[in-house]
């Protein structure tokens, strides 16, 4: 199975909850060898050192626009999509964020790095890029980046991330 993302998307929901996510990354297409099933115990690295994901490019990374174009990509998954998260399945800060936009009753697209092989290390690097922060969960709303797990709850405490998401909910409605 070819696929060509982010533009344009390929999603999948999750068995694990009803999140949409990304189940190839972009810029460039893949062809998905095989796809193992994660083991639900140990740590974060010997999960990911069990995986038998297998992404085969079938263009070159190295081309000089290959960044950029990532780049472009995420720019525009973040302001097509009223709620983004970049996360990895294994990590609890992000399962924080699903849930807490789950008991908001916002559907974000969640794009699960770990499951994208070496295309999530450099989507990760494209965030770093754009955002400043590496860490996961990586949160957009509205398309403005608004940090991570300890900076979505605080808003939330505050009430500041309602407000910004009934603002980029009228924006899309406008649209």
């Amino acid at each position: 199975m070819a696929v060509t993302a982010f533009n344009p998307l390929k999603l999948a929901s999750s068995p694990r909850d009803s999140f949409p996510s990304i189940s190839s990354s972009t810029s460039y297409s893949v062809s998905l060898i095989s796809f193992g099933i994660r083991n639900s115990v140990g740590s974060p690295l010997k999960r990911c050192l069990k995986q038998t994901c297998s992404v085969r490019a079938m263009s070159s990374s190295s081309s000089p626009s290959f960044g950029s174009g990532m780049e472009e990509s995420v720019k525009k998954t973040v302001a097509d999509n009223t709620v983004v998260v970049y996360s990895k399945t294994w990590c609890p800060y992000c399962s924080e964020v699903k849930t807490l936009f789950k008991r908001l009753g916002v559907q974000p697209l969640v794009v699960e790095l770990d499951e994208l092989g070496p295309q999530g290390t450099q989507l990760q690097s494209v965030l770093e890029t754009l955002t400043g922060q590496r860490t996961v969960p990586n949160v957009f709303v509205g398309g403005k980046h608004i940090g991570g797990c300890t900076d979505t709850v605080n808003l939330n405490r505050k009430g500041e991330l309602e407000l910004m998401l009934a603002e980029a909910n009228a924006k899309t409605d406008q649209t």
